[in-house]
């Protein structure tokens, strides 16, 4: 299972669910402390801005970032949670955790991930370019976009509402 939070919940949420996998998509990873239960080759640190379209002086998600997602969570033995976060827990971590769960389920409905996702936190937001690269890489053909944006617009917040997320 995915466990989606912010830096701010990182280290109790890895504790209390034993997750061995970590997924950092946020700006200055630097800032991330791994915590000691996790081998440092079982944290991917994807350095991004929550942008959706360049802007000088930020990071914009890319092909790459999304690449090196699917590839880690691609070998993910699922023995033992995965926990996905970036700074508020809003919008590239639940992003992180939608291109995840539709990476190790080609055959599972977009739209329905999508649903679970709006039903476990109301202040989920996936960031879209990050959907939209993940679409592409993935051949969902559009659905995890047009998935993504019926879910609507997320509740207001600073933090977003931590979650979790069945693969199956």
């Amino acid at each position: 299972m995915i466990h989606v939070c912010s830096l701010a919940r990182l280290h109790s949420t890895v504790t209390e669910t034993r997750a061995r996998r970590i997924v950092t998509l946020m700006k200055d990873v630097s800032m991330v402390k791994r915590p000691e239960s996790v081998l440092a080759g079982d944290h991917l640190l994807l350095d991004m801005d929550d942008i959706s379209e360049p802007i000088d002086g930020y990071v914009l998600p890319g092909e790459t970032h999304v690449t090196q997602l699917i590839d880690f969570v691609m070998g993910w033995d699922r023995a033992a949670p995965l926990v996905v976060h970036c700074y508020a827990g809003i919008s590239r971590s639940t992003a992180g955790a939608f291109i995840t769960a539709c990476a190790l389920n080609p055959g599972r409905d977009e739209h329905r991930i999508a649903r679970l996702i709006r039903e476990a936190s109301p202040t989920a937001q996936p960031n879209i370019r990050l959907v939209s690269l993940a679409d592409r890489a993935l051949g969902r053909k559009g659905r995890m976009i047009e998935a993504v944006m019926e879910m609507g617009p997320a509740a207001t917040a600073y933090e977003g509402v931590p979650f979790r997320l069945d693969l199956e």
